[in-house]
């Protein structure tokens, strides 16, 4: 098969090249998948520099999250999930490559009208958001929720699922282009975080448009960047505010008075945890995205101003997400020419 293998660290995406490895044979507990779409997080970015908190033994194939199609299931498993000839998606260590075996606890199906890209970019982003503003502080209909970042990942998942609950959604973004993207994924209103009076203009949103009854902020704050502080000068008695992430590359360090004078709550969410933790949760999560899928309110995030194609491609969108160019989720589709080399490499294998 065709894969991108780290097998010394290196300073940059650039030098990652993509080879050829023997490609898995069927296991007795993991699906065999050729992968026609794979999805680039920013932990890759870390872990091919050796930064990351998990680093598998060298070498390895890079990248986690992918889409594609079952070509054989669990040997050993008499009713597997899944058969071949199913569209899936997941998330596994080695997902920048033609083939991948995964477990059946990481993998789920593609809904039916999304294609292999969409679904590649689904499987981090979705759950995050979802749980953060469900499971983690009851995002209800009516309430104002401000999303930074909003042009993310997971930030324009969580514009839509915000908005699925009858939220009013303000979104920060800090270009033109990434806040056209908020509006066009739902947002009622949009502010540049690089404006140092941000939270004044979230007040001024607020101040203005909360049906007059003077409430100048925000009830819920989903932050995957690490802006928690400057939020608590927008937010409303009661308040909740998420910490997601620190994309801005700080942890911050609070000044707690804030909190306890407007009584809010500050909440934290670690969703790669929940499989272990709290596992029922899980099975929740995807219940409720699935069904806002079906019923239209949840739609891919692809990132689209741009195309990649090919294994080749994956150093220069690690680069585009990087350097912070693009919004969505970057996903790069596996051309039908790579599936056809690992096909004949598997059929070379099966002769030995």
């Amino acid at each position: 098969m065709r894969a991108i293998q780290v097998s010394s660290y290196v300073s940059s995406p650039t030098s990652l090249t993509v080879s050829t490895v023997p490609t898995p044979q069927p296991s007795p507990d993991k699906y065999l998948i050729r992968i026609r779409a794979c999805g680039i997080n920013f932990f890759d970015l870390l872990q091919i520099r050796g930064k990351y908190q998990h680093q598998p033994p060298l070498p390895w194939i890079s990248g986690a999250e992918f889409a594609g199609t079952v070509i054989s299931a669990p040997t050993a498993s008499s009713r597997p999930r899944f058969k071949p000839g199913d569209r899936v998606f997941g998330a596994t260590q080695g997902a920048y490559a033609t083939h991948i075996l995964a477990p059946e606890s990481v993998l789920l199906p593609i809904p039916a009208s999304w294609s292999f890209e969409d679904a590649a970019g689904l499987y981090v982003t979705a759950p995050t958001a979802y749980g953060a503003l469900v499971a983690r502080v009851h995002t209800q209909p009516g309430e104002w929720v401000l999303i930074h970042a909003g042009a993310g990942g997971v930030g324009l998942s969580a514009v839509q699922v915000a908005k699925a609950l009858g939220a009013t959604v303000i979104a920060t973004a800090g270009t033109e282009r990434k806040r056209e993207v908020c509006r066009e994924y739902g947002a009622d209103y949009v502010v540049d975080y690089t404006d140092n009076d941000w939270p004044g203009k979230v007040r001024e949103i607020c101040g203005k448009e909360r049906s007059g009854n003077g409430r100048q902020g925000v009830d819920v704050v989903y932050d995957p960047v690490g802006m928690i502080s400057q939020s608590l000068k927008c937010v409303v008695w009661n308040a909740r505010l998420l910490v997601i992430g620190f994309a801005g590359g700080e942890i911050e360090k609070l000044a707690l008075n804030r909190v306890l004078l407007k009584n809010v709550s500050i909440v934290g969410l670690h969703w790669g945890m929940y499989a272990s933790k709290e596992a029922e949760t899980v099975g929740e999560v995807w219940k409720g995205i699935f069904r806002l899928i079906e019923e239209g309110r949840f739609r891919g995030i692809t990132y689209k101003d741009r195309t990649f194609v090919g294994l080749e491609s994956v150093k220069n969108a690690l680069v585009a997400l990087g350097r912070r160019e693009t919004w969505g989720k970057v996903v790069v589709s596996v051309k039908e020419d790579e599936m056809e080399e690992g096909r004949e490499a598997m059929g070379r294998q099966s002769k030995l």
